[in-house]
């Protein structure tokens, strides 16, 4: 009863009992307030120069900018490639890139099939992008090329270099030679198609040069 009778609802002008002040009230300062200790009476202090948060240290420019200490692109992905790494690619590749360069990476996505106005997005299997390097694919997701914004505040470093992996394959299933497929492969494409698979400039993946769309 003396519970329900300490919650009848009353207001009061008294202020709350606080027995337990645990750091509730502590002597500190606020934001932009003065503090006469510094010169500048600024509380608010500056980082020292050189100062990393931690877990933002950049220390290799190899995985972080996609470039080597002389400034030049990485030839391959800094990271160890597996098949996880490639399925984290092509899970962030339908996410990020397939609205545009398509899911098979022709340049064929929604939305440059849905007549909005956009600059046409490149194919990744017209034989520059075949020769670029890592790096340079690694610098565009990060920083944008041309029409294409900027990814490196939706994309992280190591899915940056996922995608990369998963362009990669993509542009092998489009320009794939026979040498290229297990020969119990090569067996099922010449028997569906009445043909040998292996004279020279065949693209045995596909059966055809045209890159497929999504």
């Amino acid at each position: 009863m003396l519970l329900l009778a300490g919650c009848r609802g009353h207001q009061s002008e008294a202020p709350p009992i606080h027995p337990h002040l645990s750091m509730d009230f502590q002597e500190k300062f606020g934001p932009q307030e003065a503090n006469p200790f510094f010169a500048d009476n600024a509380a608010m202090r500056k980082p020292p120069t050189g100062t990393v948060a931690q877990g933002q240290l950049r220390d290799s420019s190899r995985l972080y900018q996609g470039r080597t200490p002389n400034g030049e692109y990485v030839e391959r992905v800094p990271i160890a490639v597996n098949r996880a790494v490639l399925e984290r690619g092509q899970d962030r590749y339908n996410v990020y890139c397939a609205p545009c360069h398509g899911k098979s990476g022709a340049g064929n996505g929604t939305i440059m099939r849905g007549d909005y106005g956009y600059t046409p997005a490149t194919s990744y299997h017209v034989d520059r992008l075949r020769q670029v390097t890592d790096g340079y694919l690694y610098d565009v997701i990060k920083n944008g090329v041309r029409n294409m914004p900027p990814y490196a505040h939706q994309i992280p470093v190591r899915d940056r270099w996922a995608i990369v992996t998963y362009i990669r394959a993509l542009q092998r299933s489009q320009n794939a030679r026979a040498e290229n497929l297990p020969e119990s492969v090569v067996a099922r494409i010449e028997e569906s198609t009445g043909t040998t698979v292996g004279a020279p400039g065949d693209t045995a993946a596909t059966g055809a040069a045209e890159p497929t769309s999504d």
